[in-house]
């Protein structure tokens, strides 16, 4: 069966075709246009439609070079339905390196937005009916914040069983179960029928080539999961997935030097020791330990603290011994070299 045509920011994109737009903007207060990039490659056969988007917090980048590998790969050449990958939603964040729009508000809590409404509200109204509402599946791509790492990992509706299957398909160990937040794009894309995961993977303002990598090849195995593509001929790797219900902080107990001691990925049980605090003539003023056995998803890189800042996200598992050693098998297996994806 022939596919369907799609239509996005007045452009019409045939069956078989491949398209940039340029998705018009609110331009700057100096009279610079500006523009959302979107990808477009509309497989001659149908199929479901999916979006990739990254960049909706500007200083996140991981995802723009995700996307720019995924739309290189030889894997989505034969593509079945239509695929739309948008490299940077928030440009204005982007181009000031910030998380943020120029108005200080947060994109990722301004969803579905109002074509009347704030700079936040325009901007989420413009993405959400052009890109959102014309899909099936989603997968919004994102990072730590600044100074912060993220353990690759898929946060989403675990309750949903497509999403769960969707989750699965992905392919890291680490999954989350993450409740709807309030103005979110996931929100958004759930309440308007799309079925969506949020990849959170590697630090704001930095390339992290194991979870680009991972990146690549997770968005792959979905399409494959969804029908976009025919299933992999490769050996699985068998790399088991964990759900996590449950995660928490850990904070600082007092302000000052940090020395960690934990890193990302680790298995920790009740009572390890975390980190250690120190005043500027290294005496030790706290250590860190940790409240549960788990496994380390999320970490601050920089070795200061305030009092009370979360230092280490700590994801609560049954096994988390196993989560550790599947991590561990994910990172072994992302060789540049497999066969339809590009490597750096």
């Amino acid at each position: 069966m022939a596919n369907q045509p799609v239509e996005i920011g007045g452009q019409r994109i045939l069956p078989g075709e491949t398209k940039q737009i340029k998705l018009e903007m609110p331009p700057l207060y100096t009279s610079t246009n500006m523009s959302i990039p979107v990808y477009v490659k509309c497989g001659k056969r149908a199929g479901p439609t999916l979006f990739v988007s990254a960049a909706i917090h500007g200083d996140e980048l991981n995802g723009i070079e995700i996307v720019g590998r995924l739309i290189h790969a030889k894997a989505i050449e034969k593509l079945r339905g239509t695929l739309i990958a948008v490299p940077m939603v928030n440009v204005y964040g982007v181009l000031n390196q910030s998380r943020y729009l120029p108005d200080r508000r947060d994109l990722n809590r301004s969803f579905p937005g109002s074509r009347k409404g704030s700079l936040a509200g325009r901007l989420a109204n413009l993405f959400f009916k052009e890109i959102v509402t014309k899909c099936d599946f989603g997968i919004d791509l994102h990072t730590g914040a600044i100074h912060r790492s993220n353990l690759p990992q898929i946060r989403a509706d675990l309750d949903d069983e497509d999403v769960l299957e969707m989750a699965k398909a992905f392919g890291v160990p680490v999954l989350l179960n993450a409740d709807l937040r309030d103005g979110s794009l996931r929100q958004a894309a759930s309440e308007a029928g799309v079925k969506i995961l949020l990849y959170e993977a590697g630090q704001a303002l930095r390339y992290d080539e194991f979870s680009i990598r991972a990146g690549v090849r997770g968005i792959i195995n979905t399409m494959r999961h969804v029908g976009m593509l025919n299933k992999s001929r490769a050996k699985g790797h068998d790399i088991q997935r964990f759900i996590a219900r449950e995660s928490g902080w850990v904070r600082a107990p007092e302000s000052g030097f940090v020395r960690h001691l934990a890193q990302l990925g680790d298995h920790v049980e009740k009572g390890d020791r975390l980190a250690t605090i120190s005043d500027p003539f290294g005496e030790i003023l706290a250590t860190m330990y940790s409240p549960m056995h788990g496994v380390i998803v999320g970490k601050q890189n920089i070795p200061l603290a305030q009092e009370g800042e979360a230092i280490y996200h700590i994801g609560y598992f049954n096994k988390p011994d196993s989560v550790a050693e599947h991590v561990e098998l994910l990172q072994d297996n992302l060789v540049p070299d497999e066969p339809g994806l590009p490597g750096p």
